[in-house]
């Protein structure tokens, strides 16, 4: 299955942020054990090795899960991480940000591009400039009127919800037709990862996973 289908037929994307090594790695599978199948590995632009560790940590989950998962790179704001994530293995950037520049050598590079925006203007232009699909952020800050009213016009994007998806609300987006959501906080507690609780973990991605499969 090519990236761009797995993405469509797995909705979950899991945003990592600031966890590297080890406690990426069992974090990868406890998520892999509740069914989550994509993982976002973002640069932390505060981090002077950035790009570095971006990479490690994309090379070494693709390693251990293979095909059975697709990873990506999030946070991606510039061509030079573009190449240092595509060359790390990542079949998808995502960025919390449109920049035209981005989305096309993401294309040109033959990765899925995931563009952040927020205005209709913004999505339009991201969809026009070759986006596979448009990351609405912040998706709960916006607010479910904001989106209702902003679907009928784009209705031809695939959006993916991202900023504050949870296990109340995550079964609405798909309702309106959202092709999937990219979830942070509830599936990386660094409380529960700290903790080595993978149980907990593992059971927050298969109620994730059960509501994609109920309304997808």
């Amino acid at each position: 299955m090519n990236t761009y289908d797995f993405i469509a037929a797995n909705k979950i994307i899991v945003i990592v942020r600031k966890a590297y090594g080890k406690d990426l790695l069992n974090l990868s599978r406890a998520l892999y054990e509740g069914g989550v199948r994509l993982m976002e590995v973002t640069f932390d632009q505060q981090d002077p090795m950035r790009a570095e560790k971006t990479a490690e940590a994309i090379k070494m989950l693709g390693a251990y899960h293979g095909d059975r998962m697709m990873f990506g790179a999030g946070t991606v704001l510039t061509i030079e991480q573009v190449d240092a994530a595509c060359k790390a293995g990542a079949r998808y950037i995502i960025s919390p940000n449109f920049k035209a520049a981005v989305v096309e050598h993401t294309k040109k590079r033959g990765l899925v591009s995931i563009p952040g925006c927020m205005t209709p203007t913004e999505i339009i232009d991201a969809h026009d400039c070759g986006a596979d699909f448009v990351k609405l952020f912040p998706a709960t800050t916006l607010g479910f009127k904001y989106i209702k009213d902003i679907l009928a016009p784009i209705s031809h994007v695939k959006l993916v919800a991202t900023g504050g998806v949870n296990e109340e609300n995550f079964g609405e987006y798909l309702d309106l037709g959202f092709a999937g959501a990219g979830i942070s906080g509830r599936l990386t507690d660094k409380k529960l990862i700290a903790e080595g609780n993978w149980e907990e973990l593992t059971r927050r991605a298969k109620a994730f996973s059960d509501i994609a499969k109920k309304h997808g």
